[in-house]
């Protein structure tokens, strides 16, 4: 899969490839106000190509993030298990290193240092996903992203036909959650459990794409397999999935939006924090996602837990 340099276009929006398999730069845009629905179907159609937008220099607030995520879909509540939103904006999930502290008990700058695709555990997983940078360190804290769709074609054939038929069982944590079940956060996870069956190849509802659609962060076990034959086949996978070539590398500054396409992507969150004492605040959107479809037409089940919706 190639990403062919952007054509030239008549109006102010521009948008510029900045990595081999992922992820574009867009300028000649204000979001803080209204787009046109041509600029607006311009960058629904490039997301699904580049799969990652990165928009810099948008000092938006959260009632303009929430009007421009609406251009791709009906906006969620912040999070599954989230009750610290901005007060007013239900929608608005704050990325925020004070919070993860109070919830984890440690120093964390994320709640999950894993790749993963936003909230698979759920039978409808975020359609996209849009991150706004607000607070970031003078160094350290970037994020990355992987393109599921190069994950799938960069696997041999006989790997495609194997993985085509395949199911997985998708958790909050995958195979090894990375906080006490004892935390707050532990015990939201499992009194109100969401536990997916997915297909590990998801037809995108748009493009006609295959993704390999497994990540550390929530995919626990293929089903029909034995643990230990699952456990190497996802390590395989997951090789796959992270692979370097297919990735990019946003360095956070204020102002700086990403936007990604949750059914193609995945993405790592920041570990080189820890030891520093540095404040990092995003403030996260999420749109409604459909129900993934695999290559044999089968829907995924929901084993536990509730649809992920917005409010129409």
């Amino acid at each position: 899969m190639t990403i062919a340099p952007e054509a030239s276009i008549a109006t102010d929006l521009q948008i510029r490839p900045v990595a081999g398999h992922i992820g574009a730069d867009v300028t000649g845009v204000d979001l803080r106000e209204p787009l046109s629905e041509v600029d607006a179907e311009k960058i629904r159609r490039k997301l699904h190509e580049y799969k990652v937008l990165f928009f810099h220099d948008q000092f938006v607030d959260h009632a303009q993030q929430i009007e421009f995520s609406r251009i791709f879909g009906t906006v969620t509540p912040s999070h599954p298990y989230d009750d610290e939103a901005p007060e007013g904006f239900p929608e608005i999930l704050a990325v925020d290193s004070a919070k993860y502290e109070r919830r984890f008990g440690r120093k964390k700058y994320t709640y999950d240092s894993q790749w993963h695709t936003d909230v698979t555990a759920v039978v409808n997983p975020p359609a996209v996903t849009l991150l706004r940078a607000h607070d970031v360190p003078e160094r350290g804290g970037d994020t990355s992203w992987t393109n599921l769709v190069a994950a799938y074609e960069g696997l041999p054939e006989p790997l495609r036909q194997l993985v085509d038929g395949l199911r997985a069982e998708h958790r909050f944590g995958g195979r090894r959650p990375q906080w006490d079940t004892a935390s707050e956060y532990g015990r939201r996870v499992q009194e109100n459990p969401f536990v997916t069956e997915h297909p590990v190849v998801r037809v995108h509802p748009v493009t006609g794409e295959k993704a390999l659609f497994v990540q550390p962060g929530f995919t626990a076990r293929i089903v029909g397999l034995s643990p230990s034959q699952s456990d190497r086949l996802l390590d395989l996978l997951f090789e796959e999935v992270t692979n370097s070539a297919y990735t990019v590398r946003l360095r956070w500054r204020p102002g700086t939006l990403a936007v990604w396409d949750n059914r193609a992507t995945a993405h790592l969150a920041p570990a080189d924090l820890d030891h520093l004492d540095v404040t990092r605040l995003l403030y996260r959107t999420t749109i409604e996602g459909d129900v993934p479809v695999g290559p044999d037409g089968r829907e995924s089940v929901a084993l536990s837990g509730a649809a992920f919706r917005g409010e129409k």
